[in-house]
């Protein structure tokens, strides 16, 4: 007897197995969207997945792409600068915007990509005071800071500026003034200056001009109190350095003498000492204390501001002696500029030097001045017209005291001058 398919699907009797099927038949899949439930009932229709919460990002789905989504369609992105708030459906909350850098000096301090506790704001503050300072802040006496792994951050690690090789602006510095009031010098009996009254005008070369003996020399010597080594020297009148008399009782004369800096007549190097350590003879005599590297940095500025640096920078252990005469009074300039001072004096700088090297001494004065104010005596009117903006003119008749005959802007001085004795004296016909 052939079987049927009702016959097939019934339960096989005990100890039997079920008959193959027919070869090329297989079972029927279930419906769609449907799983197989229990034997004998019906199929339960798959439940569709939960639609998104409303939100501006949606939920989780089972697959990646809702049930019935159009190929293509994605979720709407959130609205810009917008973060979900803690409760869904709430309005989205706006992104606060950075704070503005507050005007100053310095960029206020960025993000670092460094670690927390490496290290790197620390760095990028001592970079940009090293840029400010010119020397080694935040260093210790041995010539490294405590820190010192932050010195061996790549520059890429601090802020943009830093990293690109910028430096922070510096703020322009303050020159000074100096001034001269009723001045009155004697060497014992013998009066040499007579109620002299001068303003030498910061960030300008001022020219003292005149014969041999007016006092020209002495009035410098009295501006940064060297008129006191000789026993017999005496003083009256007033010497302000930025409205404080530098001869007041409080005022000491190391002081004077760090802020208002002297180059002599002839180049004065220590012979002995190397031309590292001339430059450095300034800060030991004045008790100042610089690292090592701190003394490095000072030496090439110095030196670089001297016009010097680039001619030896490869033999600074070489004693100061063995330069040109023209080098070694730049040295004796270099000397002057390591302590910083606010005022340079120059008692006829170039008077023993040749032309070329008197050329490079007028061309570092030039400079100079944009950070320094300078008072120089000389011989040479050629070289006041050349360097300087005001001029003095001192004069001294037979047998009386050195007078200041007329002052003012070297221009007029030479052009169109008050005073027919200072016109006798500019254009060769005395002196």
């Amino acid at each position: 007897m052939t079987a049927t398919p009702t016959e097939l699907t019934s339960a096989p009797a005990p100890g039997s197995l079920p008959p193959a099927p027919a070869p090329g038949s297989f079972p029927s899949a279930p419906a769609p969207d449907s799983f197989p439930s229990a034997a004998g009932t019906p199929p339960v229709p798959a439940a569709a997945p939960p639609a998104p919460a409303p939100g501006p990002f949606p939920q989780a789905v089972p697959s990646p792409f809702p049930v019935g989504a159009t190929p293509g369609s994605f979720p709407p992105a959130p609205a810009p600068d917008s973060f979900p708030s803690a409760a869904a459906g709430t309005p989205p909350v706006p992104v606060a915007a950075p704070p503005a850098p507050a005007p100053g000096l310095f960029p206020q301090a960025v993000p670092s990509s460094l670690p927390t506790g490496s290290g790197g704001e620390l760095c990028a503050t001592r970079v940009m005071s090293a840029a400010v300072e010119g020397l080694g802040v935040g260093e210790t006496a041995s010539g490294r800071g405590k820190d010192d792994a932050t010195a061996e951050l790549p520059m890429a690690a601090l802020a943009p500026s830093l990293a690109a090789g910028a430096v922070a602006p510096t703020p322009a510095a303050k020159l000074s003034a100096i001034e001269a009031r009723a001045v009155s010098a004697w060497f014992g009996s013998h009066k040499v200056l007579e109620r002299v009254s001068l303003t030498m005008l910061p960030g300008q070369v001022t020219a003292l001009i005149g014969p041999s003996g007016c006092g020209k020399s002495t009035f410098l010597r009295i501006l940064n109190r060297l008129h006191e080594l000789v026993p017999t020297a005496a003083l009256a009148g007033s010497v302000l350095l930025d409205g404080v008399d530098i001869y007041d009782r409080a005022h000491k004369v190391q002081d004077a003498r760090k802020h208002i800096g002297m180059v002599f007549q002839r180049p004065n190097p220590f012979p002995a000492m190397s031309i590292y350590d001339n430059v450095l003879a300034g800060l030991k005599l004045t008790g100042r204390k610089a690292t090592r590297l701190a003394q490095d940095r000072i030496v090439e500025t110095s030196l670089t501001r001297a016009g010097l640096w680039a001619e030896v920078r490869d033999r600074l252990r070489q004693p100061g002696g063995s330069l040109s005469g023209g080098q070694q009074q730049r040295l004796c300039i270099a000397r002057s500029l390591a302590v910083r001072p606010k005022v340079l004096l120059m008692d006829e700088p170039c008077s023993a030097l040749d032309p070329t090297s008197t050329r490079v001494i007028e061309e570092t004065m030039i400079e100079l001045q944009k950070e320094v104010t300078i008072v120089i005596v000389t011989h040479n009117m050629q070289q006041a017209q050349r360097v300087s903006q005001q001029c003095a003119f001192f004069l001294a008749a037979q047998g009386t005291p050195g007078v200041i005959v007329e002052h003012g802007p070297t221009e007029a001085i030479f052009n169109t001058p008050r005073d027919q004795r200072t016109s006798d004296y500019v254009n060769g016909r005395f002196g």
